[in-house]
């Protein structure tokens, strides 16, 4: 296999270092970047094709946008609105920094895509599985939202930032002149800056979601709510009830337009079910596997029990209550520092 290249370029530093690295491991490299939404940032173009210029390589920019909305953006409203929490950014990787990548990867006739993503990747020597493991810097390992790659497309990525820190990261860039070295990190979700999610539901449906109930898990009105996609599993700021103690959002009841309210206990749960998973490490899980896992990005690993009752469904059972687990958002298994796999919360 040759040593040729497609590097995901985005305009931000992670990339850019990660094209300078697979270029000085040898590979014949070409940059791409991918325009997905309308509002994106014209600079991040011209920091790629900067960066891309400076490392003499060729450069594409993949306008991809229908896909993105296709894949991405229809999901994460029918998601909201269906009474779950998306997590677009998973679904990102999966369709477009991957999917659409490594299809790009093959017609410009490239043997591997790389991204400045935080993880380890390597072959299982006892199994011969591609493998996906925690990046070396705790603070940035991305291992968590690229559950979801097929062994295929990972026969096919490198990820050369996986075994260095973020402040090497920013001192190579610096060393090699690149224009973006100290630019800011994004923080969030790209089509919703202003992290007003509602507002740019309204915005791209047109449709209005009118206020309903508030009710307690024992069915007394507290409250009315201002339409029902503006309420996310486990919240309790801007809920605007007057109570006893602290409510919390436990669920959502969409035929009836109302969202149900909690102290707290019903919050808290030992088994969480997964649909639409992919497995890394394994083909298939049996019996009962120990793991540690995760319902949310920011969360530590917790000891659990998974067990996989069909092909499509993981279901995993805590050691202890786990607060919050939110239809939509991912449950990841972990292995020590591998990823067994994972799958979306129903």
């Amino acid at each position: 296999m040759s040593k040729k290249a497609l590097i995901a370029m985005s305009g931000g530093v992670d990339s850019s270092v990660a094209a300078l690295l697979m270029k000085n491991a040898g590979y014949e490299c070409t940059g791409a970047m991918m325009r997905l939404w309308g509002g994106a940032d014209e600079q991040d173009e011209k920091d790629a094709a900067a960066v891309a210029a400076r490392l003499d390589i060729p450069f594409y920019v993949f306008d991809l946008q229908d896909k993105f909305r296709e894949k991405v953006i229809n999901k994460f409203i029918k998601t909201y609105e269906n009474g779950a929490t998306p997590n677009p950014c998973l679904d990102c990787n999966r369709y477009l920094k991957f999917g659409a990548l490594y299809e790009k990867a093959r017609e410009l006739g490239c043997d591997y895509i790389a991204t400045g993503h935080y993880v380890i990747s390597a072959q299982d020597k006892s199994t011969g599985r591609h493998i996906i493991k925690k990046a070396a810097d705790p603070a940035k390992d991305q291992s968590y939202v690229l559950y979801s790659l097929s062994q295929e497309i990972l026969s096919h990525c490198v990820f050369p930032l996986g075994s260095r820190t973020k402040s090497e990261i920013r001192e190579i860039a610096e060393q090699n002149g690149f224009v973006n070295s100290r630019k800011k990190e994004s923080q969030d979700i790209c089509f919703v800056p202003d992290g007003d999610y509602s507002a740019f539901i309204e915005r791209q449906t047109g449709r209005v979601y009118p206020p309903g109930d508030f009710v307690t898990t024992s069915g007394e009105k507290v409250g009315t709510h201002s339409g029902i996609i503006r309420y996310t599993i486990g919240q309790r700021k801007g809920l605007g009830v007057s109570y006893r103690a602290p409510l919390y959002v436990c669920a959502k009841d969409i035929k009836n337009n109302r969202v149900i309210l909690t102290e707290g206990a019903e919050l808290f749960s030992r088994e969480v079910t997964a649909a639409d998973i992919n497995l890394i490490a394994v083909p298939k899980i049996e019996g009962g596997m120990r793991v540690a896992a995760r319902t949310r990005y920011n969360m530590k690993e917790q000891p659990a029990t998974a067990y996989q009752p069909d092909e499509n469904t993981i279901k995993v059972v805590f050691d202890s209550p786990q607060r919050a687990a939110a239809p939509g958002q991912a449950l990841v298994l972990y292995s020590g520092k591998t990823v067994v796999g994972g799958g979306t919360i129903i």
